[in-house]
């Protein structure tokens, strides 16, 4: 137990928080330092390009009793929070780390970057609490921290809450405020889904730059590594209602890359009213994200609703320039998911803009059969169609909106919910769209033209309605599928000659 620390002359009562809660963690142990080396994003840039001439060496694995303990062993150690970085400053940034073990065996380094000097964190365990079930593990020179979280005052002043984590290969994760983790982001991806198997390149290093009193962005940098490719990665992040994350990041490819992921995101969908009929769950719906929203480069609104599939399915949405992507969460009613332990309600979307002409390629979106909620099985990012050949440099930069859906989008009627299910008959397969209300679709819907098409199978002509219960319309059409193993379909509303709803998209599997 740490004796709470008083100021000679001064009665208790007369600290104030903030300066009891600096004293507090002055008095804990704090991570030792490197030596300060310079340090600057030109300086990691020439890192990553140097390392890239050379062949790739895995770092080391930590002590095999770490990579050894079970899930539970691992739950009985965490963080102590008042240990943590900057909390005995004035700084807006507090830094969690957390330790490699279990999943993680290879530990990153972090680094401190003030005033154009870096020093590098060095492992300590006195910074985790343990319970006694915890066991005595051995820690050597191959120990380390498996990444890091930030917290800042959100909500109440001296206050810190969590807003990002970078834990695990190049993977990463934030929230708006207010909301819970759901999906997560990369660095990279390499050859998802691919027959030649997947790559996953790793944060090797993170650089925090110490933020000055007063500011709201963070600035964090990374380098990442792994056998195809080398990059210097820099992340300005404003936590809020909508956490923004501008993202510049500099490739050097050590081999021919050919299916590269820019801007990938990682999310669940296990079902919905979609294929509530294959799971025994007392709850309407189990997903992180419900659909793929694309604004591409002729500036039309996409909507793919999400798809859990008794195999992997990739679908390819072919573009130029695309103007933003991202896998959303639209139904924020907590009765719509009836789990108060989850809280799959206030799980972010997370929308990318590219910061520049991406050129030509495709948003890919890989859907992977899962059958319990505690798996990722949906992936989509931005795939280039020219290959990046190797050792010609490759900038890019993107903006990250975690959040509700972004605000400046082409206005026009929101798709709310799809249902697909078996009809009266019991012989085709009915399927419902539900749009938003919205001016466009106000009066008689007689006047409102429909586009519907199937790739394979038997459409029928849709039928438009009112519908009481939202206040928008919705569309009724169904399918016979034959022999088909699926039907890309796609359908959207017109009226006098424009667009009014977004395109609606599914995949049909049998």
């Amino acid at each position: 137990m740490v004796q709470k620390p008083t100021l000679a002359g001064a009665s208790e009562d007369m600290i104030d928080r903030r300066t009891f809660m600096a004293l507090m963690a002055a008095a804990a142990a704090s991570p030792a330092r490197g030596e300060a080396q310079g340090f600057s994003r030109d300086w990691l840039i020439g890192r990553a390009e140097e390392l890239s001439k050379s062949d790739y060496v895995a770092r080391p694995l930590i002590p095999e009793p770490w990579r050894e303990l079970t899930y539970d062993e691992f739950q009985h150690i965490w963080f102590n929070s008042q240990k943590g970085i900057w909390t005995d400053t004035e700084r807006p940034l507090h830094i969690d780390l957390f330790t490699a073990g279990l999943y993680v065996e290879r530990p990153v380094k972090i680094h401190l970057v003030e005033n154009g000097q870096a020093t590098t964190l060095e492992y300590d365990i006195s910074l985790f609490d343990r319970t006694d079930q915890f066991p005595d593990l051995p820690i050597d020179e191959t120990m380390g921290y498996s990444g890091l979280r930030l917290r800042a005052e959100l909500n109440k002043p001296e206050i810190f809450e969590e807003f990002a984590v970078f834990q695990g290969a190049s993977y990463f994760r934030a929230i708006g405020n207010g909301q819970t983790y759901g999906l997560s982001a990369r660095g990279l991806a390499l050859r998802t889904a691919d027959p030649n198997g997947e790559e996953f390149p790793d944060f090797t290093d993170f650089w925090i730059e110490a933020p000055a009193h007063g500011t709201s962005e963070y600035i964090l940098h990374a380098l990442l590594d792994s056998p195809s490719v080398t990059g210097a990665y820099q992340f300005a992040i404003t936590p809020g209602a909508t956490t923004r994350m501008q993202v510049t990041a500099t490739l050097f490819p050590r081999v021919d890359l050919t299916h590269v992921g820019l801007g990938s995101l990682t999310s669940m969908f296990l079902f919905d009213e979609t294929n509530r009929h294959r799971f025994d769950d007392f709850r309407p719906a189990v997903h992180d994200s419900e659909g793929l929203m694309i604004v591409n480069g002729n500036g039309e609104r996409l909507w793919r609703a999400l798809g859990n599939h008794a195999r992997v399915e990739v679908s390819a949405f072919v573009d130029k320039n695309p103007q933003g992507f991202g896998l959303m969460q639209r139904d924020r009613d907590p009765e719509s998911y009836a789990d108060l332990e989850a809280h799959y309600e206030a799980r972010p979307s997370l929308w990318i803009t590219p910061g520049e002409a991406w050129g030509e390629g495709a948003v890919e979106l890989v859907e992977i059969p899962a059958d319990k909620e505690i798996y990722d099985n949906i992936v989509a990012y931005w795939r280039p169609r020219a290959p990046m050949p190797t050792g010609a440099r490759q900038d890019f930069t993107y903006n990250m909106a975690w959040g509700d859906e972004p605000d400046g989008l082409p206005d026009v009627a929101r798709v709310i919910n799809t249902r697909i299910g078996k009809g009266f008959d019991q012989i085709k397969t009915v399927i419902a769209i539900d749009f938003a209300p919205h001016p466009d679709l106000e009066g008689d819907v007689e006047d409102v033209n429909i586009i519907l098409r199937g790739t394979s199978g038997e459409v029928s002509p849709a039928i438009l309605q009112k519908n009481p219960g939202t206040g928008g319309l919705r569309m009724n059409f169904s399918i016979l599928p034959g022999d088909a193993r699926f039907i890309d379909l796609r359908a959207q509303l017109y009226r006098d000659g424009k667009p009014v709803t977004e395109v609606w998209l599914y995949r049909w599997t049998a």
